[in-house]
């Protein structure tokens, strides 16, 4: 119940992944049900009862909104760049600086964004660093192994900051449910009192520990699929109907672009979109239709090939159409 292998052998792994002159100890570690569990016990731990907020830059992943909301936590929004998804620092300060009841009590930012695959910049990295110990910095690296920016030394610096990850995308382990958390010790012990005892199967801690154990050869696959990413990317590029966003992830965000919504006849952005995914789908090919775009997940080569031809095949079928979708 105390996952003290798990621990030990995860804070080899952000000693040597982070290139850290310090090693990470179990201390630092908290290891959940997901980085769902995480969420919420972060949440349990400092916003319940009307102690506080949520800041969000949406879009970004659902869940840090959902899991608040259903425990009566609120959830204040902010926009980002239409064009670069950059947060609105000036709104998010001014957010944190409005006297409200509950104050925000937790940022949460992922590095890089779902669905967007931004990383943060230095600009945001600053304003985070900027904030009081009273609001707890939440940064959420699920797709650290694609992107290799970390904040990991912020969290082992300062008391207010904590960084999860997964086991659920480069790991491949998701139907596991392996989520840590790294963090200052009395941030980790104050986790380990919220959250369920035996909150983690000993087969997916076994799991997670063979996984650990021969990472050279599991993250071998990482280079292949930023190459793809990469080949994809350029595809969606080179076809004036589609705008695509650049990633740092394992994932590509994209939109319509003015020239595809008329050529293919939609009469806003969310029709089009609606309407691709669900041919898409028809054709075997199932992405995430979110935060006002498309992510498409990177796979094998056999894999890309068939999302992009079959990409070229909804689009045909929508040009050859009887009917207007105006």
């Amino acid at each position: 119940g105390g996952h003290g292998a798990l621990k030990a052998a995860i804070a080899d792994y952000v000693t040597e992944s982070g290139h850290l002159p310090v090693p990470v100890q179990p201390t630092h570690i908290s290891v959940g049900n997901g980085s769902d569990e995480l969420i919420r016990s972060l949440l349990i731990a400092t916003c319940l009862g009307g102690n506080g907020a949520i800041l969000i830059a949406a879009p970004t992943f659902s869940m840090y909104g959902i899991l608040a909301k259903t425990l009566g936590i609120p959830v204040v929004g902010i926009e980002r760049n239409a064009a670069t998804f950059e947060v609105d620092l000036a709104a998010a300060q001014q957010a944190i600086e409005t006297p409200q009841s509950p104050p925000i009590r937790v940022i949460f930012m992922v590095h890089p964004n779902s669905p967007t695959g931004n990383a943060l910049t230095d600009a945001e990295l600053n304003w985070l660093r900027s904030l009081s110990e009273d609001v707890l910095v939440v940064v959420d690296e699920a797709y650290f192994e694609f992107s290799q920016q970390t904040t990991v030394v912020d969290a082992l610096a300062r008391p207010n900051w904590v960084v999860l990850r997964t086991f659920s995308k480069a790991f491949r382990l998701a139907a596991h449910r392996i989520g840590y958390a790294v963090a200052q010790p009395p941030l980790i012990t104050a986790l380990e009192k919220v959250r369920l005892p035996y909150n983690l199967p000993s087969f997916s801690q076994a799991a997670a520990l063979a996984a650990l154990t021969h990472r050279a050869q599991l993250l071998a696959t990482v280079a292949e699929i930023l190459k793809e990413r990469d080949r994809l990317a350029q595809q969606l590029t080179h076809d004036d109907r589609f705008q695509v966003w650049p990633s740092q992830a394992n994932f590509l965000y994209g939109r319509l672009s003015e020239s595809g919504l008329q050529q293919l006849a939609y009469p806003d952005q969310a029709a089009g979109l609606a309407d691709l995914f669900q041919r898409l789908r028809s054709h075997g090919t199932l992405i995430r239709h979110t935060g006002g775009g498309l992510r498409l997940t990177i796979g094998n080569p056999d894999e890309n090939r068939r999302t992009w031809e079959n990409l070229k095949k909804v689009v045909s079928e929508v040009l050859a159409a009887p009917v207007v979708r105006r």
